[in-house]
């Protein structure tokens, strides 16, 4: 009776070890699965920072590029702001020299 249980105990740890392997590879699988998914999280957010990273650097840029060219429009309003003066300062000369030429004649007129 003895060799019956050392047997049945034989068996039985035949059977819990195919049991163990069978599940082993189970559990070896779901172990990949999850390090691949937490891998594929991983790359899915360094890929979102350098997103991010690049969309700051764009408004950066962007920011730089609309102060210049507000700049550049300022120039130029003052640009057109000095020719409109000069312009208004030489129709200002003609008039005096028109006047004065006017009353130059005048003048003449009246003395001779």
């Amino acid at each position: 009776m003895d060799n019956g249980y050392v047997i049945i105990g034989i068996i039985a740890l035949l059977f819990l070890c195919m049991y163990g392997y069978a599940y082993a590879s189970v559990a070896l699988e779901n172990m990949k699965g999850q390090k691949a998914k937490k891998k594929l999280v991983k790359l899915r957010e360094e890929r979102r920072i350098v997103k991010l990273s690049n969309q700051i650097k764009r408004d950066e840029k962007l920011t730089k590029l609309l102060r210049r060219s507000e700049e550049i429009r300022q120039e130029l309003r003052e640009l057109e702001m000095k020719k409109a003066m000069r312009e208004q300062m030489r129709i200002e000369k003609l008039n005096m020299k028109v006047t004065a030429r006017m009353t130059t004649q005048i003048n003449e007129q009246q003395a001779g």
